[in-house]
């Protein structure tokens, strides 16, 4: 009975990060702003117990800040850790790249393959509330093509961190990012792991120039 009451907890607890994530992301919880037991238990619909699991793994993500007295807020990232995110992408996502060209499993390819052929067909058709989605769910294949559940889950932070900083407006590129996608692939299923880490990195590189910050960096941390 307890062990099945702590995986239940466990489970609700993730589940409630995930959804606290997905707010902070979308800016329904600004940069600063309080985030307190109460408040997002109710919003929820849990008790507090899975909400203070969960802003413990926020803080740990870097999402979150906690302060003595003043309890739990949403962070605020300067502009040196804004830039840091854009470098470490353009570092690991070259290194998940090669590393899936040397890893992947067919089931991979076929879901990559299928995903660039969806996302190349809704850029055609200007399909932009569709890129977004693919977009994610391609880059996330794509790392756990990396056979590294570390590598993978160190990709998948580092794009929700990019998303709830910076602004993508990528979509006048949306196509020749999608021929990038494939040309990715294609070296993936070749088993090319150097020409993958190089696309990578090249995608990576193009994809950090149309970002732009969507809030105004905290100035009073600019020099922490």
């Amino acid at each position: 009975m307890n062990g099945a009451d702590g995986a239940g907890r466990r489970v609700s607890a993730h589940v409630v990060c995930a959804a606290i994530r997905d707010d902070i992301v979308a800016g329904y919880f600004p940069p600063g702003g309080r985030l307190t037991e109460e408040l997002l238990a109710r919003r929820y619909g849990v008790s507090r117990v899975p909400v203070r699991e969960a802003l413990r793994t926020l803080e740990s993500e870097g999402f979150v800040r906690t302060r003595r007295h003043a309890g739990a807020s949403v962070a605020e990232p300067t502009e040196q850790e804004a830039a840091d995110l854009l470098e470490m992408r353009r570092l690991l996502e070259p290194l998940g790249a090669a590393r899936a060209a040397q890893r992947r499993t067919e089931a991979h390819l076929k879901v990559l393959r299928g995903l660039v052929r969806l996302g190349q067909e809704r850029a055609e058709q200007g399909h932009a509330a569709d890129l977004a989605s693919l977009n994610g769910w391609f880059h996330e294949t794509l790392a756990q093509a990396s056979g590294s559940p570390t590598l993978a889950a160190l990709i998948t932070q580092l794009r929700h961190k990019i998303a709830w900083v910076y602004g993508d407006d990528g979509t006048a590129r949306a196509g020749a990012a999608w021929g990038e996608h494939a040309a990715i692939v294609d070296a993936v299923a070749r088993g090319d792991a150097e020409r993958a880490r190089g696309l990578a990195a090249l995608h990576a590189e193009r994809a950090s120039a149309v970002r732009t910050l969507k809030h105004p960096v905290n100035a009073a941390r600019r020099r922490a």
